[in-house]
């Protein structure tokens, strides 16, 4: 059904960071999450979900009046799908600096994971996000950023998604991003390549042109991963990706997924089961990978934004158990 046909509504809790929170916790790792939340109940109902998970809360800032919101529209057949964002005066969106005890809440933590959707619903929210990274980085903390640029979400007055971006990135040590977000935050073109099916070859020359520019606008960045999607129909993708580490580029296998159950949140699970890989088998990128794609492949069976799947599941599918 069409937005405009909404008379019944199903809900989910989810966030770019909170996928990549859950999908953590199922994976067995320790993580806290930090955001801005209403003392109400959809707040509270919020934070038992992530509770639920085995999330630490303990260093979420209650207030503001609502929970931010968005509606989407699944794809179906032909007509692509469709998101309407309610952002606007929630709580995250009224975030500022000063509100977080940044020092406090890193004391014992290793990584910091952010991403530029943090930067897109408000000025004060990406001074906050800003405030946490500097924190982060004199603290010595890894910082791993997802590009996750929402072309709909910059609209607040002076909003510049090239300039904040690529500045949020100067300060990471992972980065992760598809061939359009990379594009965006950094002003270089994507390598051209038609429809990607399970056994198209890649032009990996042209990536290693392409990572070597990235380096030298990145060069604090230690690992850069490079996501590939090809949506053939609704109900049928095909998913790989590219890692840039010490430079040098790996690639893993290309997956034909179908039926398509639901994608959102595919990246974030990319990126969850990339941070969880590096830290269990650091010094072995390219099973790294190879973990990170199959897990995100997986993600597409899964109802919800959060990816729901184990390590002992996501093994199962590179063939590494």
């Amino acid at each position: 059904m069409r937005l405009s046909q909404g008379y019944d509504w199903e809900g989910h809790f989810g966030g770019s960071e909170a996928n990549v929170a859950v999908s953590l916790a199922v994976l067995g790792n320790q993580v806290g999450y930090v955001s801005r939340i209403p003392d109400n109940e959809i707040g509270n109902a919020c934070l038992r979900e992530l509770r639920r998970y085995g999330i630490d809360i303990s260093e979420i800032v209650r207030g503001g009046d609502r929970l931010g919101t968005y509606y989407f529209e699944a794809a179906s057949s032909v007509r692509r799908s469709q998101v309407v964002y309610d952002r606007m005066g929630s709580s995250f969106y009224s975030s500022a600096t000063g509100m977080y005890p940044w020092r406090d809440i890193f004391a014992h933590t290793d990584i910091f994971h952010c991403s530029g959707i943090t930067c897109a619903v408000s000025q004060s929210a990406t001074e906050a996000t800003f405030e946490a990274v500097h924190s982060a980085k004199e603290m010595g903390l890894r910082i791993t950023c997802d590009i996750n640029f929402r072309k709909n979400l910059w609209r607040y007055p002076g909003a510049d998604a090239h300039k904040t971006l690529n500045a949020l990135m100067q300060y990471s040590d992972y980065i992760f991003g598809d061939q359009d977000e990379w594009e965006v935050a950094t002003g270089v073109k994507q390598v051209p390549m038609d429809h990607m099916m399970a056994d198209t070859e890649l032009d990996m020359e042209a990536y290693g042109q392409y990572f070597d520019e990235m380096h030298r606008q990145f060069p604090h960045c230690r690992e850069m991963m490079l996501g590939l999607r090809n949506q053939i129909s609704t109900t049928r993708h095909t998913l790989t990706a590219l890692l840039w580490y010490e430079g040098e580029i790996y690639r893993t296998r290309i997956y034909d997924i179908s039926p398509i159950v639901d994608p959102m949140g595919v990246g974030d699970a990319f990126v969850a089961a990339y941070i969880h890989a590096a830290e269990k088998w650091p010094g072995n990128p390219q099973r790294c990978l190879d973990f990170c794609t199959a897990a995100s492949m997986l993600k597409n069976s899964i109802v919800g934004d959060f990816n729901l799947v184990t390590e002992e599941e996501i093994l199962a599918q590179t063939g590494l158990a």
